[in-house]
């Protein structure tokens, strides 16, 4: 299987001190077209580094005279641009994981399988220049904020790795975006990118949706069905609400994200893919793990590097761009503009659904507005059942921040509750999220049917 059969292949660093690993990897990246050189310790290694230009470098984390993490870090240091993949000894994940954090492309765990060192090469070999801009037309993170400069720069270096990013923040707050931007300046842009809501799926359905299932496998399973890592194979898996996953299922995913295979309902084999995973949720994982609602293990997995979207109250001199952004998308070829007051108001306003919410109060404001202007009445920032919600609270009132954050979502449920006569099902529609996920939330914060 030829790769690169241009008069300069890529060059391949393989450092390991067993000889019959180095034979065995040697002859599979030969065969793949691509020149190799060995290094048999560290010291060896970085003095190939230094002399040589490579595209990738395999090391294993154990070697005669230090650890192939001084590997990594010594490409890192140096901004080399190299990718470096660490193989680990089997079942050894805490190796795997510490080298990702340093900033290792990926991991091959021992014994080598020959089709994931291929995935792995194919990846890096894909990779975009380390310059290489977002193509046009993919929609970006706006604002100037230190906040957010600091978002794009850590998803502009995560984007060079194949470890698993877990994003954090509040609803409405951008992280399916920034997943988006992350495998859009990855080796995987153009591989499939597949998201699921965790909490959208039936408990009893999980392991079939997940991981596909074969024919007879169960009543009504007529036919051999792929999951949804089968589909994400050699792209990458959005996990959305991922605190939503019962426990049960939390077992399985790990072992899938650790072996890197899966095994489909009434299959007897598992089966190799090459899937990386991005996870999100607007609650602490850190707290779910503590109150035993979340694995600790898998936390670890999936939190291996971690990106916290800002709320756009935090970045109030960016929601002016912000604004604008949507009031020129929305309104085509018509000349409408914020006034200066509105422009204020919404500057003072506390966001508590964040970016998706002020692109719903700009939108609402374009139905409501007349002369081509937008004041702050057309904006409708205070309705009633939300005054107390809305209005600015002091900093003493938003700490400690979960109190805050469940006040807010309390709220909220509880007037979409009330518009529904406590209609559950309705509720869960006004809200934009499933009944089972709206009975978790009420159960989390004490609502009942007779709340007022």
């Amino acid at each position: 299987m030829n790769i690169d059969t241009q008069a300069n292949p890529a060059r391949v660093l393989v450092v390991d001190d067993e000889p019959d690993i180095l034979e065995l990897i040697e002859l599979a990246l030969l065969r793949m077209g691509l020149q190799v050189d060995r290094a048999s310790n560290v010291q060896e290694a970085l003095q190939q580094l230094n002399t040589k230009t490579y595209q990738l470098c395999l090391t294993d984390m154990r070697l005669p005279d230090g650890e192939g993490l001084e590997v990594v870090q010594h490409i890192i240091a140096r901004n080399m641009h190299v990718p470096v993949a660490v193989i680990t000894a089997h079942g050894n994940m805490e190796n795997a994981i510490f080298a990702l954090k340093a900033g290792a492309f990926d991991y091959l765990p021992k014994p080598v399988a020959l089709i994931q060192l291929r995935a792995l090469v194919n990846a890096v070999l894909k990779l975009p220049p380390p310059t290489a801009t977002v193509r046009k037309g993919v929609r970006t993170l706006l604002g100037l904020s230190p906040a957010m400069e600091k978002v794009r720069d850590l998803i502009d270096r995560v984007a060079r790795s194949q470890a698993p990013v877990h994003i954090s923040g509040e609803s409405g707050s951008g992280k399916e975006l920034a997943a988006r931007l992350i495998v859009e300046k990855s080796a995987r842009r153009d591989q499939p990118f597949i998201t699921v809501n965790c909490g959208a799926i039936p408990e009893t359905l999980m392991e079939s949706e997940f991981f596909g299932y074969r024919k007879g496998a169960f009543t009504g399973a007529e036919k051999d069905r792929e999951g949804l890592f089968q589909a994400a194979n050699g792209g990458t898996l959005f996990l959305d609400e991922v605190a939503d996953l019962p426990l049960s299922m939390q077992v399985k995913l790990l072992r899938a994200i650790q072996e890197k295979k899966v095994r489909k309902v009434g299959a007897t084999q598992e089966e190799p893919v090459d899937v990386r995973i991005i996870s999100a949720t607007h609650n602490a994982l850190a707290e779910q793990v503590q109150q035993g609602k979340f694995r600790q293990d898998l936390y670890y997995r999936l939190n291996v590097i971690t990106l916290l979207m800002p709320p756009l109250r935090a970045m109030r001199d960016d929601i002016a761009e912000v604004a604008n952004h949507f009031l020129a998308r929305l309104c085509g070829d018509a000349k409408i503009e914020l006034a200066s007051s509105a422009l204020k108001a919404l500057q003072q306003y506390d966001f508590p659904g964040n970016v998706r919410e002020l692109e719903n109060i700009i939108e609402r404001a374009l139905a409501l507005c007349s002369d081509d202007i937008i004041v702050p009445a057309d904006l409708q920032l205070t309705p009633t059942d939300f005054t107390e919600m809305t209005a600015k609270p002091s900093a003493a009132g938003k700490y400690p921040l979960t109190d805050y954050l469940d006040s807010v979502e309390r709220a909220a449920i509880l007037e979409a509750l009330q518009q529904t006569n406590f209609n559950r099902t309705a509720a869960a529609k006004v809200l934009g999220v499933t009944f089972r996920a709206l009975r978790y939330r009420m159960d989390r914060l004490g609502i009942t049917d007779k709340d007022e």
